[in-house]
């Protein structure tokens, strides 16, 4: 597959190299639903209690759910503004909460990044599941707006946990600099 270039008038090309055909859809199997407002999800996220309420025909893929402490949340960010979509390259902007001023941060890739900004605005999360009842999931630490579409759902289990990880010398000075480290 050729790799993506310069359209006509000068600009990255943000499109894909793939035709009509090739275009992937998905039917959401659930919704999200929180009291927590937008702006408090994007402040607080993690501490955020939901219910993810999954439809009736997808009653059946919950079956041996019950048990697990957490699950991953694959999500549609269906509230991103277009020129959110596409940019392959943005600011850490989570670091400006931290004191940090924008010309400070680095211009990264967003696949280095926790950002909503994607070619795909596709979201994943990881929440613990605090209980089941029925095609209802209550979780907390789901850093998903009101109304998301849920377009899967996996269990976490110990072969998902990395024990031996490291993390880039860029993210490393910024965390060292917020006092992480």
């Amino acid at each position: 597959m050729p790799k993506p270039n310069k359209s006509n008038d000068g600009r990255p090309y943000r499109g894909s190299c793939l035709s009509d055909r090739d275009i992937i859809k998905f039917r959401p199997v659930g919704i999200v639903h929180t009291k927590a407002s937008d702006d408090m999800i994007r402040e607080a996220g993690k501490g955020i209690e939901s219910t993810v309420e999954i439809y009736p025909e997808f009653l059946d893929a919950l079956e041996g759910i019950d048990g697990f402490s957490h699950i991953f949340i694959l999500g549609y960010f269906h509230k991103l503004r277009p020129d959110q979509i596409g940019p392959l390259k943005v600011n850490p902007r989570r670091y400006l909460r931290r004191g940090f001023k924008l010309e400070e941060l680095p211009l990264i890739g967003v696949f280095a990044l926790d950002s909503p900004t994607r070619p795909n605005p596709i979201g994943l999360a990881l929440a613990r599941l605090v209980k089941r009842d029925g095609n209802k999931l209550f979780v907390t630490g789901l850093d998903y707006f009101d109304g998301t579409p849920v377009l899967d759902i996996k269990p976490y289990g110990p072969d998902r946990q990395a024990d031996d990880f490291a993390l880039p010398e860029w993210r490393l000075k910024l965390m060292s600099k917020a006092g992480h480290i």
